[in-house]
C-alpha cells in the first residue's frame, strides 16, 4: 500500500483527534458523577465557546457572519453539541463510558450511507471495505462490553446522539470556516449552551460535590476535547472529506475502552485488542481510497 505525504498528515491528524475525542467519554463519566450532566456541559460549551472567540478576536480573524452560515452553525451547535454531547453525558450516568464510545463509533456507516443517498458520492472498492472491516471491529469489541450495565435507556440516548453526530458531520461543509474557523467553533458551542441550559435548569438539581477528579475532568474536556480536538476535527473533514474523516470514528473503541480501563477501572479483553486491530486495518484502507461520484440514477 502506498501512502502519500497527505495520507500520513490525515492519519496523524485522525489519530489525534480519536485520542482526544475517544478519552472525552470517560472524562464526562467523571463529572457525570459529581455534577448534573446538562448544566455541567452547558457551563464547558460557554467557556470553550469564550476561549474559542478569544482566540479569534486576538488573531485578527472575527468576521461578520452571514444569515446562510449562521443557519449552519446553529444546526451544527444543536446536532454535536446539544444534542450529540448531550445525550452522551446523560448516557454515561447508566452504562460505561466505553460502551458510549464504541456506540459513537458508528457514525462512518450513517455518513457513507448519508453520502451516498443524498450527495450520490460513494467510496471505491477499497473504501467500502474498510467500512466494512471497521464495522466488523466495532462489532467485535461491541460483543465483549455488552453487560447488564447497558441499560436499554443509556443505549436509546447514545444511538440518538450518534446519528445526531452524522448530521453534524454532513453539516461542516456548509460551515465554510477557512480561515474563521475559531470564530466558527467558538459560536457554535456557544449555540450548544444556549440550548442545553434551560433543560439543565429545568430538569436536573443544581447539586455539584466539588472534588479534584471533578475540576481535573471538567478543565480538560473543557480545554482539550472541547476546543483542542474540535479545531482538529474541524481541519480534517476540510482535508479529508466528511466520509473519509468520519472512519477514524472507529478509533474511539480503542482509547475510549483504554482510557474507562486506566481511569474508570473497567475492564479490557483480548476480544477488544482483536477489535481495535481489525479497526485500524478499516481505517487505514478507508484514508487511503479515493471517493466516487457517482452519475445520477
Amino acid at each position: 500500500m502506498e501512502f502519500r505525504l497527505t495520507d500520513v498528515r490525515t492519519l496523524a491528524m485522525g489519530l489525534a483527534f480519536a485520542a482526544f475525542w475517544g478519552s472525552a467519554f470517560s472524562s464526562a463519566r467523571i463529572i457525570v458523577q459529581d455534577a448534573p450532566p446538562l448544566t455541567a456541559l452547558s457551563f464547558r460549551f460557554l467557556i470553550s465557546g469564550l476561549i474559542a472567540l478569544a482566540i479569534a478576536r486576538f488573531s485578527g480573524r472575527l468576521r461578520p457572519v452571514s444569515l446562510v452560515r449562521w443557519r449552519a452553525i446553529v444546526l451544527f451547535g444543536v446536532c454535536q453539541n446539544a444534542l450529540y454531547l448531550g445525550l452522551v453525558f446523560v448516557a454515561v450516568q447508566v452504562i460505561e463510558a466505553s460502551i458510549a464510545a464504541i456506540i459513537a463509533s458508528t457514525m462512518p456507516l450513517i455518513v457513507a450511507l448519508a453520502s451516498l443517498v443524498l450527495l450520490n458520492q460513494g467510496l471505491e472498492r477499497k473504501g467500502v471495505f474498510g467500512v466494512l472491516v471497521g464495522f466488523l471491529g466495532v462489532s467485535l469489541v461491541l460483543a465483549s462490553r455488552m453487560t447488564g450495565q447497558a441499560t436499554m435507556w443509556g443505549l436509546l440516548l447514545c444511538i440518538v446522539s450518534v446519528l445526531s453526530l452524522s448530521v453534524a458531520t454532513m453539516t461542516i461543509r456548509s460551515l465554510d470556516v477557512g480561515r474563521n474557523m475559531f470564530q466558527v467553533i467558538g459560536l457554535q458551542m456557544l449555540v450548544g449552551s444556549a440550548v442545553l441550559f434551560p433543560f439543565g435548569v429545568a430538569l436536573e438539581p443544581l447539586s455539584v460535590t466539588w472534588s479534584v477528579p471533578l475540576f481535573l475532568a471538567f478543565t480538560y474536556t473543557t480545554l482539550v476535547p472541547g476546543l483542542l480536538a474540535t479545531w482538529i476535527w474541524f481541519s480534517l473533514v476540510e482535508r479529508a472529506g466528511a466520509t473519509r474523516a468520519a472512519t477514524f470514528h472507529f478509533l474511539h473503541p480503542f482509547f475510549g475502552v483504554v482510557t474507562a480501563a486506566v481511569l474508570l477501572g473497567e475492564s479490557l479483553s483480548l476480544l477488544d485488542v482483536v477489535g481495535v486491530v481489525t479497526i485500524m486495518i478499516g481505517i487505514l484502507a478507508v484514508v487511503t481510497s479515493r471517493p466516487v461520484h457517482r452519475a445520477p440514477i
